[in-house]
This record gives C-alpha cells, structure tokens and sequence, in this order.
C-alpha cells in the first residue's frame, strides 16, 4: 500500500555524551559483535499464550535511553563502514558521472496548462515550470519549500480549474502527514487558509473556490474523513463531508477525468464503496454508487454517457462493466469484458471516445485501447523477454493521444505518446545518462522460471552484464510479496555499478503480488503467507543450481513487507546468504498487529489476518521474525530504518537487531543504521538518497574480497 508533518530536530550532541558515559538502557559495546541492549523482560498474554520480549522497552520514541541506544547503533555502523568508505566515494563518484544532474520529466498538461517537472544540478529538490508556446517561467521551486528543513516532501501540487490558486500539500517531517496550504498562482502570496494533519490529497470543485481533503486520524494515521473547505473561511468551519467508521478501511478522494464528480472512495483490503459528489455543486449531498459488499472490489471512471466499472464480483481477475446511471446492482450493468482467467485486468482509463485498458498476461502487462464508436481494439506490448509498462500522465478528457510509460531492468524510462486516430507511436521523452558511453547493448535481461516447493514455477527477471561468468557470479536477489503489488522490471543508473562489478540482478516475483493475477496474490496471504517466503527461497536455489550465479555469494533485499520477507528468509534458510540488506523492516509482526494504538494497524487485518482470533495468532507466531529467533549462524546483515516511519515504526529493526545478537553463533556483521531526521521512506533529497544506495552497496561490495 501507497499509503504515507510539525517538525522534530534531533540534536546531534549526544555522541559526545555516549562515549562519555553508558546509558542505563545499554550496556558496553562488543567491539565484534556491536552495542548489546540491556534486557527488560516483558510478559504479553494471549490465547493461554505467553511471549517474553525483551526489547519491548524500544518503544518509548521520545526516551533519552532510546535515543541514545539508537545513536550507539549508528556510531557503531558509522564505524564499519568507514572501513568502506573509499568504496562509499567510489561509488557516488560513478553515479554523479552517469545520472544527469539536470534531468528532467515529460512535458505534462493539467488544466490545459503545460509542466515540466527539473531537476538542476546542485539542487537536492525539483522545480515544476509551467511552460508555454513563447516561453517558460518558473511556477514552483521545492527548493525554497524546503530550506531549513531536514525533510521534505511534495505531495502533490493542484491548480484550481481556473489556474488562479495553487493547493499543495507537503510533508517536513517524513511521517506522511500533510499539511494542506493554497496560494495565488500570479503574486505567489499564500492565504491563511492552512489545514494539517491530512493525507496529501486535495481536489478542487469546478467553482475555484471549494476544496475537498482527506483528514488522518493523529493516532493510527488512518485516512477516514473527509471535509470541505471554502477559500477564505475559518478552517475550523470546514465541513465534515464523511467519516469512515469501520477501522478496517480508508478513505480516499479524486476527480474525474470528465471533471463532473468529485469522486469519495470507502476501501479496504478486500472491499470498496464510492459515493459520487456533483463537482458543479460541491455544496449537495453525496450520492452512493453501490453499497459496501465483503470480498467486492471495485473502481469507476465517469464518462459523458454513464459509467464504467473494473469490478472482481465473480471475477476474480476483473472485468468491465458499463451503465447509463448510477446502478441499483452489477446485475442492472452492460458486460463490456467478461472476466477472462488468463488477464488480469489492473487499470481501466476513459476518454471521450476511447478506453485504454492496462492488462497483464503471463505476467507481462499491455495496453489495449478500445475505439468506442467504432469498437476496434490495438494493443501496445513490447518484445522484450521482461519490462513494465503503464500508463501516464492523462489528465485531459478530450485529448487527441494518451501517454505511457516504458522501462525495462536494461532500457531506461521512455514516455511514449500515442495517438487515438492513427495509433502512431512516438518517442515523447527518454530519461538519458549523463554517460553516454551506456548502452543497453552490453547487459542481457531475460525472465527464467524457478520451480517452488508444491510444483508451482516461480517468474524471475534477471540482468548482468554481457560476458561475465555467471557460475562465479555474486547475485543480488530482491523480493516484496505482499498486499497484491507487483514490483515492476524498473531500470536503475546505481545499479550498474554492481552489474559492471559483474554482479547479477535478479527480481523474483513470488506469490503475495499479482504478476500472475489474482490467485497468485491469494496464495501469499493470509495462511498461505508462508508460500511468499518459500517461493524467495526455491529462487535463490534455482538461481545458483543452474549457475546463474555464485551460490555461495548470493544477497538478499528487500523493504517494509519486503522487509518481513528477509527476516523470515533469514530465519528459515540462514545458510542460503551471504548477506541480507533489510530496510525499514516489518519483523515484529505479531506484536503489531496486536497494537490497535499503532497506525494502519486495523487496515492490515485483511492481508495479514486478526491475531485476536488464534488461528492467525498462531499462523503469524509461526513466521514472524521477531519471535522465530534461534541459536543460528545469521548471515551478514544490514538494516536501515527511519526515526520518523509511520508504518514500520523504529523499533521493529531495533528490536530486531538487538535479539539477533542474543542469538548470533557467527561472526558476521550486524548493522543497524537509523535515519533520525526521515520516516518511511528514506532520506527525501536527490543527493542524500544517493548517499543511502552507496552505503547499502558498499556493503555488499565489502562482502566480496576479489570485487572493487
């Protein structure tokens, strides 16, 4: 889930003070093994159950003891990798002299204005520039938004429909709470109309002077109301439109592309309702769509002649529906595209005269665009053995072409338009290195299958460089599995230092997303989350039994649910890795989901299950990486996490790190490195993320003694 402000500064003077003196939360450091944490046992009763954890102390954000013992982890993570540091200056040095320094996106249009999102060098954050026939001026500079902060992120930046007034919402801590602000497009002068605590998204009505947003609950960060506000009114007159009672759903807002509704979506895991709100007439009641049912997920595009509707009611991979009205049922709607058990079917985007459809076959996504006069169909695929395509920025209804978005582990992110009349494909925008001496040429993409413990082949894509020796090969493999999100085949310009290095890159697409379709997210959920784990580990054995590597130098990685995945690696097949890079990890399942207090915790029953029922209880007990700790030879590890994170709090890893030493019998490496200024995310300017992906790769670098 895509689901993520006051500002907090630590101060940086307790390092002095650590090595002054030892908190009473820590006792000294081993100089091999890292900072050991004192133990406070703590007793948590359920089921006739009983768990001893010792770090539950963690907990207390604002404790000094905390703060202390986190800055210890650092100071002795800072310490091993200055060992790396030449590898760390290496590194950046290679990925200033490839990424440009001056890239910039697509141009775009929103209200029939064009933008241009840039990046400049030597400016950590972008400048949008609104961009017409004669010339371009500059229209927002994150830069200036962001001085003086140690976090910033936009989240979106939207124009009135008469391009008068500007509504941004932004992010100064990295807790992904926004604060809501509006400003004058033409003097730049800001109003006093300032909201916080919302979830960043914001939607105009048609009148320029009606804002809908979307307000977080200040405890569990659940998205579940939603206001309206009237330029130049109190804000604490704004009006509650609707709240969502259920804890186990979210709300979310958005326009559509016709611009006639304001459209207020109820969702879940497992289900979703919307209710439709006159854009015209932002002041009148809302209007339902169809009424909440458990297990039916769906989605509606407005077009001038009715709706459409991408729903799973006995679909499990979708179909598509049309009606002229508001539906009473599914059972009153035209069936466009009966469900099919071959395609899922992901996105559905309409325009006057045409639909455009992403599905995704075998894994491998298209696009199909319907004529809907004249019911042709074309579809937009690629010959590529493995890639990702979507669609782009589309905001007009009445446009002559749609845009969309093509990237491949070797070919870097190209915007193509393509037009509704002639279906002419054209290249709109290429993202180019700034080295020049790149060429896709030299790397071998491809897609493999490896075969998993019950049979079922397993889809991996996988890149290195041309003429190496794969036998001898280091291999990283990375791996998410959760929540029905397939990550896609992305290019990335920091990733050739390791494939020149001669390492592979391999994306293995287990069960708990959806590159196969529906089922294959239903057989990596729930009591069958233990197929996402099993899945990553028949991979690597693939990976390395036919020599597709090293398999003895094989790496793991992978964030926030990717994160669950390699502690649970770790615990059941330590043997299998040379090292596991771990970021803002979600290990400490059982106990979370327990916490009700803790953000989006509710919302996570339907993916993980209800641990106050035992069934669940005991089936997350079972793989949960916190409590499956054993006297083991655990591999080399490093974990990063933010001070600040809003769905994997802080001391998850922390807690995590400091059990695995209690029951490490290796010598390997340790490492908890704690961003105290950022959230979920990571550090939010260009060149400090940089700094990020040089240290984890240094890391795995550091690990192979005939590589640098």
């Amino acid at each position: 889930m895509f689901i993520f402000v006051a500002k907090y500064i630590f101060m940086q003077i307790l390092v002095l003070i650590l090595f002054m003196s030892v908190s009473s939360f820590f006792v000294a450091q081993n100089q091999n093994s890292g900072p050991v944490a004192k133990r406070i046992e703590k007793e948590l009763f359920i089921h006739n159950h009983k768990r001893v954890d010792p770090y539950f102390w963690m907990k207390q954000r604002d404790s000094k003891e905390v703060l202390n013992y986190l800055e210890e982890e650092n100071n002795y993570a800072d310490s091993y990798l200055k060992n790396h540091q030449d590898k760390i200056d290496t590194l950046l040095k290679e990925f200033e002299h490839r990424i440009n320094p001056n890239e910039q996106s697509a141009p775009f249009v929103r209200n029939k204005k064009t933008y241009q999102i840039r990046n400049l060098e030597g400016k950590d954050y972008s400048l949008i520039y609104l961009i017409n026939k004669k010339n371009e001026t500059l229209f927002l500079d994150e830069n200036e938004r962001a001085e003086g902060n140690s976090f910033y992120q936009l989240a979106d930046w939207v124009p009135s429909p008469n391009n008068k007034m500007l509504a941004l919402t932004e992010d100064f801590i990295g807790r992904r709470n926004y604060s809501l602000t509006i400003k004058h497009i033409d003097s730049g002068e800001f109003l006093q109309d300032s909201i916080g605590q919302t979830n960043g998204s914001v939607i105009w009505a048609n009148d320029n002077k009606t804002l809908f947003y979307v307000k977080s609950d200040p405890q569990t960060l659940r998205d579940f109301q939603v206001y309206r506000h009237r330029l130049g009114e109190d804000v604490k007159k704004d009006v509650l439109v609707y709240q969502e009672d259920d804890e186990t759903y979210s709300v979310s807002i958005q326009k559509s592309r016709s611009g006639d509704f304001i459209m207020l979506y109820s969702y879940s895991t497992l289900s979703s309702e919307l209710r439709l709100i006159d854009a015209d007439k932002p002041e009148k009641a809302d209007r339902l769509f169809l009424k909440r049912e458990k297990g039916h997920l769906y989605s509606v595009e407005s077009h001038k002649k009715g709706f459409y509707i991408l729903s799973n009611k006995d679909a499990k991979n979708n179909k598509l529906l049309f009606s002229k009205e508001i539906p009473t049922s599914l059972n009153s709607c035209e069936v466009i595209l009966p469900h099919d058990e071959s395609l899922l079917l992901e996105e559905i985007h309409v325009f006057k005269k045409h639909l455009v459809l992403v599905e995704r076959s075998n894994g491998l996504e298209k696009i199909r665009m319907i004529n809907l006069k004249k019911k042709t169909e074309k579809y937009i695929n690629s010959h590529e053995e493995t890639y990702s395509i979507n669609m782009g920025l589309n905001d007009d209804y009445n446009a002559k072409e749609f845009f969309y978005n093509y990237v491949s582990l070797s070919t870097p992110y190209t915007v193509y338009s393509f037009g509704f009349r002639n279906a002419e494909k054209k290249i709109w925008h290429q993202r180019l290195l700034k080295d020049k001496s790149f060429s896709p040429l030299n790397y071998e993409s491809k897609r493999i299958w490896a075969i998993a413990n019950d049979g079922t082949q397993i889809p991996v894509s996988i890149i290195y460089k041309k003429g190496i020796d794969l036998s001898k090969a280091p291999c990283l493999l990375y791996g998410y599995g959760s929540y029905g999100y397939t990550i896609p085949d992305y290019f990335s310009a920091t990733r050739i230092s390791l494939l020149d290095r001669g390492f592979v890159y391999a994306l293995a697409h287990i069960r708990g997303g959806k590159y196969m379709g529906e089922e294959w997210y239903q057989n990596g959920k729930y009591k069958k989350k233990i197929n996402t784990f099993t899945d990553f580990i028949n991979v690597a054995e693939h990976l390395g039994n036919f020599s597709y590597c090293d398999k003895n130098s094989i790496y793991a990685q992978g964030g926030s649910a990717g994160g669950l995945l390699m502690g649970a690696i770790m615990n059941m097949a330590p043997y299998m890795w040379k090292g596991v890079i771990a970021q803002v990890p979600f290990v400490d399942v059982v106990t979370t989901m327990l916490d009700e207090t803790i953000p989006l915790t509710t919302g996570e029953y339907d993916e993980w299950g209800n641990p106050n029922e035992k069934e669940y209880y005991d089936y997350m007990l079972s793989y949960s990486p916190y409590d499956n700790i054993q006297n083991k030879n655990y591999t080399n590890l490093l974990v990063t996490t933010g001070l600040h994170d809003s769905q994997v709090q802080y001391w998850e890893p922390a807690k995590w790190v400091a059990k695995l030493r209690d029951y490490n019998e290796s010598e390997n490496i340790i490492l908890l490195h704690t961003n105290m200024k950022t959230g979920h995310s990571g550090a939010s300017g260009r060149f400090e993320a940089l700094k990020e992906v040089a240290m984890e790769y240094a890391f795995l670098i550091g690990l192979e003694k005939n590589i640098f």
